[in-house]
């Protein structure tokens, strides 16, 4: 039993661990992006942003995203999450989230083809999107407010 209560310590570790690398990197990628359209879609800034951006998408972003998943998903399996009301309302969070990364890397191929389709000032906004999701999911995940 002394074996699964560690493993359980090391998955949450390796989840928090890899939750806050996924969270840096959501919130670096879009003020990338303002910085990248400040200077221009086009010549040697362009594309210095542009591998910028990739590289923290290759290097950092996906790989914390799929560590989240995988760790989390165990972490769930490990506690019985899944009947839980709170854990109901994390997960579509997290999904949201996820579904905001996948985003994230559209806008990040359009730059890269020249295509700014947000403003500056939109894109400082959605820089709030993390920050909001994740105060959201710790709330839940500290306080499990629905039983």
């Amino acid at each position: 039993m002394q074996v699964l209560s560690m493993l359980y310590l090391w998955l949450k570790a390796g989840h928090v661990i890899f939750v806050i690398f996924w969270m840096a990197g959501l919130f670096m990628l879009p003020r990338y992006f303002v910085y990248h359209q400040e200077d221009g879609l086009a010549g040697a800034m362009h594309a210095t942003w542009s591998d910028r951006e990739r590289k923290l998408l290759k290097i950092i972003l996906w790989p914390a995203l799929v560590v989240v998943w995988v760790l989390g998903l165990a972490l769930a399996m490990t506690i019985g999450a899944f009947q839980q009301p709170w854990f109901h309302a994390k997960l579509a969070l997290v999904l949201l989230l996820t579904a905001y990364h996948f985003w994230l890397a559209g806008y990040a191929r359009a730059l890269w083809q020249g295509q700014a389709k947000l403003t500056g000032r939109r894109l400082r906004m959605l820089n709030e999107v993390p920050g909001v999701t994740a105060a959201l999911i710790v709330i839940l995940v500290i306080l499990k407010p629905f039983g």
